[in-house]
C-alpha cells in the first residue's frame, strides 16, 4: 500500500486508538494531522491519566473512558494497543460490523518501504535486535529501530527511506492478527509464555508463526534448531530457511561448536571475541549473523561482536558494594530465561531475587536449577510461592540450601540481600516472572532495583 494514497484516504474517516499508551500516544497527533476524526479509550479514568488526559482533551481528541471503554466501537478504523486479547468481543463485533480493526505494527508492515526484518520468540528477542541493528549501522545502513523493543515505528514512517532498514522486535500480541511477514524472520526459541493472555499454548505459537507464514519464496526465515518447536516450522517455510545450532552444523546456517562460530561451514570468529557473556548471548549472535549474512560483511560483524556490551535490564552490572556485585537482569519474565540467563552466567551459587506477576506457566524447570546455582533464593509477588513450592519439590534440594526468604517489596528483597551478601558474592534479580503485580514493566521494575542498589550507603 502506497503511504500517500493512505494518509490521503483516511482524511475525513473516523479512527479511535484503543489504550492510551507509548504507542498509541504519536499516532494519535499522526493521524489528526492528516486529518482523520480521532477518540481515544482507556479503562483509566481522566484523574488516573493525569497530565496526558489533560494534553489529549486540549488538542481535541474525544476520550472514552473507564471500565466501559470499548462499549460503542462504531468507527471507521479501530487500534488496539498490543496487550489487548485480539479475540475480545468488542474487538470481534466491530470487525463483524465492517470496521478495520489493526493495530500500529500491522499497518506500518503494510506501509513500510524497505527491507524489513524483524525477531520474535520466548527468549532472547530483544537482545538478538539489537545486535542485528548494531549489524546493519556497522554496515552504514540508516536503521530505524522499534516494535516491541520499546519505540513505534509507524510515526515515523514517512521519513523512512526505501534504501533505508527497518528492524522490529514483535511479541505474540503484536503477530496474533498480522497477516504480512518480514523480509527476514527469526524465531530465537519458543517455550510457555503469556498463558495468561493466550487461550492456550498452541494459540501462542500460531501467533508466533505468522512472523514467517506470510513470507515470499524471496524472503529469509532464521529458525533455532535446537528447540524442537521452532525447529519443526521448518516444514512450513517458503523461502530461504537458515537454521542456527550449538548440537549440529547444519546445511545452510550457524553453528557453534563450543569454540567458534561457523557461517555454512566456514570458520567467522572464536565465542571468546563476543563481549557478551553467556551461551545465551553466543545463540543470540548466531540468529543475528543468520539474518544479516550476506548484507553485512563478517568483519563488522566481528567488530560489533568484540564492542557490543548488551542492552539495560540484561544481566546488566548495577554497581559493587562492599564487595559484591548487583545485577539487574529484570527482562528475564519466564523460567527459561531465568535458566538460560543468570543462572548459566556464574561460577559460584548466587543470591536470587525471583518472582513476580503470574502468568500461569509452569515453574517446575527452575525448581532443578536454582537447588544447583542459587545459595539464598529471596522471593516475592504472586509466583513467589510457585517458585518456592518448585524448588522444595526438587530432588536436590536439602532444608537451608538453598536459603529461602520471602519478601513483600523491592525494598525488601534488596535489604535481605544485603544482609545475607558477603564479599565476592553475586546478587540478581532475575524474576523468572512479569512485572504487572507491581510495575507496570520490567523496565519500570529493573529501575526501580537499580535506584535502591545504587542508594545503599
Amino acid at each position: 500500500m502506497n503511504q500517500e494514497q493512505f494518509f490521503r484516504n483516511i482524511a475525513g474517516k473516523s479512527v479511535t486508538f484503543c489504550g492510551i499508551g507509548r504507542s498509541h500516544l504519536p499516532l494519535i497527533e499522526l493521524f489528526q494531522k492528516k486529518g482523520a476524526v480521532v477518540s481515544a479509550r482507556d479503562k483509566r479514568t481522566l484523574k488516573e491519566l493525569g497530565e496526558t488526559g489533560e494534553n489529549l482533551r486540549a488538542q481535541g481528541v474525544k476520550l472514552i473512558l473507564g471500565e466501559t471503554y470499548l462499549e460503542g466501537l462504531t468507527e471507521d478504523v479501530v487500534f488496539r494497543t498490543p496487550g489487548m486479547k485480539y479475540f475480545l468481543p468488542e474487538l470481534v463485533e466491530a470487525r463483524n460490523r465492517g470496521a478495520a480493526v489493526t493495530s500500529e505494527m500491522e499497518l506500518f508492515f503494510e506501509l513500510c518501504p524497505c527491507k524489513l526484518y524483524a525477531v520474535t520468540g520466548s527468549d532472547g528477542k530483544t537482545t538478538t535486535t539489537t545486535i542485528l541493528s548494531e549489524f546493519l549501522k556497522a554496515e552504514g545502513k540508516n536503521v530505524h529501530l522499534g516494535g516491541n523493543i520499546g519505540k513505534p515505528l509507524l510515526p515515523e514512517i514517512e521519513s523512512i527511506g526505501e534504501n533505508d532498514c527497518a528492524v522490529a522486535e514483535l511479541s505474540s500480541f503484536q503477530l496474533i492478527s498480522m497477516r504480512k511477514s518480514p523480509d527476514v524472520a527469526v524465531v530465537t526459541n519458543l517455550s510457555p509464555n503469556h498463558l495468561d493472555m493466550h487461550r492456550d499454548m498452541q494459540e501462542y505459537i500460531d501467533a508466533k508463526k505468522n512472523i514467517f507464514l506470510h513470507q515470499s519464496a524471496f524472503s529469509r526465515t532464521v529458525l533455532n534448531a535446537d528447540n524442537a518447536i521452532t525447529a519443526a516450522f521448518s516444514e512450513e517455510t517458503r523461502g530461504d530457511t537458515w537454521r542456527f545450532s550449538r548440537k549440529s552444523a547444519p546445511r545452510r546456517g550457524v553453528w557453534c561448536d563450543g569454540e567458534a562460530l561457523f557461517v555454512n561451514g566456514e570458520k567467522l570468529m572464536p565465542v571468546s571475541e563476543i563481549k557478551l557473556p553467556g551461551w545465551h548471548n553466543v545463540e543470540n549472535y548466531m540468529a543475528a549473523i543468520a539474518a544479516a549474512w550476506g548484507d553485512v560483511s563478517p568483519e563488522n560483524m566481528i567488530r560489533v561482536a568484540k564492542n557490543f556490551g548488551g542492552v539495560e535490564h540484561r544481566a546488566e552490572l548495577v554497581r559493587e558494594f562492599e564487595g559484591v556485585r548487583y545485577y539487574n537482569d529484570s527482562i528475564a519474565s519466564s523460567p527459561t530465561r531465568t535458566i538460560s540467563g543468570t543462572l548459566s552466567l556464574y561460577p559460584q551459587k548466587i543470591i536470587l531475587i525471583c518472582g513476580g506477576y503470574d502468568k500461569h506457566i509452569p515453574y517446575e524447570p527452575l525448581g532443578p536449577v536454582i537447588c544447583d546455582k542459587v545459595k539464598t533464593l529471596i522471593v516475592m509477588g504472586d509466583t513467589g510461592p510457585k517458585i518456592e513450592e518448585a524448588v522444595r519439590n526438587a530432588p536436590a534440594y536439602r532444608e537451608g540450601s538453598p536459603a529461602i526468604l520471602r519478601v513483600k517489596t523491592m525494598e525488601e528483597a534488596v535489604a535481605a540481600a544485603r544482609k545475607v551478601g558477603e564479599a565476592g558474592d553475586v546478587v540478581s534479580l532475575s524474576p523468572a516472572s512479569a512485572a504487572f503485580d507491581l510495575y507496570p514493566n520490567f523496565e519500570v521494575r529493573g529501575r526501580h532495583f537499580k535506584e535502591l542498589v545504587n542508594g545503599l550507603s
